[in-house]
């Protein structure tokens, strides 16, 4: 049972990276800090993406459930909504390779609106103007 639940855990966490993966560029408009974090992992997003990859957490995930006795993912709410999020039937390399693609348009095009907001900014201080 506690396999079963720390794996379950596993799985949230897995999902919460891959979401601040593609997303977390634009975070970064309200906190420019976050980018320290966010550049590292999303370019480790798009690697392991790009490459056909496969996450450490992974199998890390499936050494749990095999500790807790569980030959394949029950029906339990994590397994059931987001499993296939994270594990989607039919991925390919290729598939995977344009999943990279999309999280290094999407975080380019986040990093490119905030930098060119900041520039804005600062040419508006500059100028005087508030």
């Amino acid at each position: 049972m506690a396999y079963r639940v720390l794996a379950d855990l596993l799985v949230l966490l897995h999902l919460g990276f891959v979401v601040f993966v593609v997303v977390g560029g634009f975070l970064v408009w309200r906190w420019p800090r976050l980018a320290w974090v966010h550049l590292p992992a999303a370019a480790w997003g798009v690697w392991i993406e790009l490459s056909a990859g496969i996450c450490p957490l992974t199998p890390l995930e499936n050494r749990l459930r095999a500790a807790g006795g569980e030959a394949g993912y029950a029906t339990s709410f994590v397994e059931h909504y987001v499993m296939p999020l994270l594990y989607p039937v039919g991925l390919t390399p290729a598939v995977q390779a344009w999943l990279g693609i999309g999280v290094l348009a999407v975080n380019a095009l986040a990093y490119g609106v905030w930098s060119w907001r900041r520039r804005i900014s600062r040419s508006a201080r500059a100028k005087g103007t508030p």
